[in-house]
């Protein structure tokens, strides 16, 4: 089962992160649960400084956006998960993304 986490405030775009996730896990029939996280200091613990965020399994996938439904499929089924950034935890230094 995936845990995954939607990491925010509790403002407009967080729920509308929340609701996309679910909405994805429902219409998937996805094994996952999903929890929302607004504690700041809990936030930060991720080392997330824009929200909404999005935490597969622990990993911190998606930051300062909400991706599509595609995306968003892809991010919960990947082996290995990506970013939403389009680096794909490129290591290249100044590479823009997350996960640079």
């Amino acid at each position: 089962m995936k845990k995954v986490k939607i990491l925010g405030s509790g403002c407009p775009s967080c729920i509308q992160l929340y609701d996309a996730v679910k909405a994805v896990i429902s219409k998937e029939a996805l094994n996952a649960v999903v929890e929302k996280v607004e504690d700041l200091q809990k936030i930060m613990s991720y080392n997330v400084m824009t929200t909404p965020a999005l935490v597969v399994d622990e990993k911190v996938v998606c930051k300062g956006r909400i991706p599509s439904h595609d995306e968003i499929l892809e991010l919960l089924t990947a082996s290995t998960h990506g970013c939403c950034c389009g680096t794909h935890g490129s290591k290249e230094k100044n590479s823009g993304g997350c996960c640079s």
